[in-house]
């Protein structure tokens, strides 16, 4: 029972997020509030949907719903990406175009190659750098929750990390066949929907990153 109400709880949110995008008046609020407040808005989306996504991968590796120790830290951690990724996909779309205008990159004037070049110089540079810096943060937070101070030791927390999943999963995978077709999809949306979107792909990056631990959990059993 407790599972099933999860569930909708969690379907319940997921909805509410939904709805508001499709009824016309909440839809041209949203959107203007998020364009005139960029940052404040790329916060928002992703602390509340990347943390969802959190959430659903805790209930797909453990089969149950739990918060995980930290959460409200961890969700601020998400909306500090989301600031990021409001200037960032900025940065790599426009930078794709003006590499196109002078020569640097084929295909000028053609929108979806401008898509794709900056989702693949995005994914290929600042991508990586993302995955340790959303890695850090949840180990500073595990850090605080564990001993109540912010005195951090770098040389632990680099040994705590599984480089082996960070460079064959989370780069050479998810980062190179995942979030560059994604994100290519992305920038070709309107710009006002391209945080909220990529918030909602945070979603799919909580259920990936679920399932590779379960498969490592596996592994590690045989």
């Amino acid at each position: 029972m407790r599972k099933i109400k999860g569930d909708l709880l969690w379907a319940l949110a997921l909805t509410i997020w939904i709805v508001m995008l499709v009824v016309p008046t909440s839809r041209t609020l949203f959107l203007e509030v998020t364009k005139t407040h960029p940052y404040l808005g790329g916060f928002i989306k992703f602390a509340i949907l990347a943390s969802m996504g959190d959430l659903l991968g805790v209930r797909i590796l453990t089969g149950e719903w739990r918060i995980p120790v930290g959460f409200l830290l961890k969700a601020v951690v998400w909306g500090i990406i989301g600031m990021m990724i409001a200037l960032v996909f900025t940065i790599f779309t426009g930078g794709a175009e003006v590499a196109q205008n002078v020569g640097k990159l084929p295909f000028a004037g053609v929108k979806i190659a401008q898509a794709f070049f900056g989702s693949a110089v995005m994914n290929l540079t600042f991508g990586p750098m993302m995955y340790i810096y959303h890695k850090f943060g949840d180990l500073c937070v595990d850090h605080f929750m564990k001993h109540r101070n912010l005195k951090f030791n770098i040389d632990e927390m680099i040994e705590q990390i599984d480089w082996k999943v960070i460079v064959k999963f989370s780069w050479l995978t998810t980062c190179i066949w995942i979030w560059i077709p994604c994100h290519t999809i992305v920038f070709l949306l309107p710009t006002e929907f391209q945080v909220l979107v990529s918030a909602f792909l945070s979603i799919l990056l909580g259920i990936l990153m679920a399932i590779s631990k379960k498969k490592q959990n596996q592994v590690s059993e045989v």
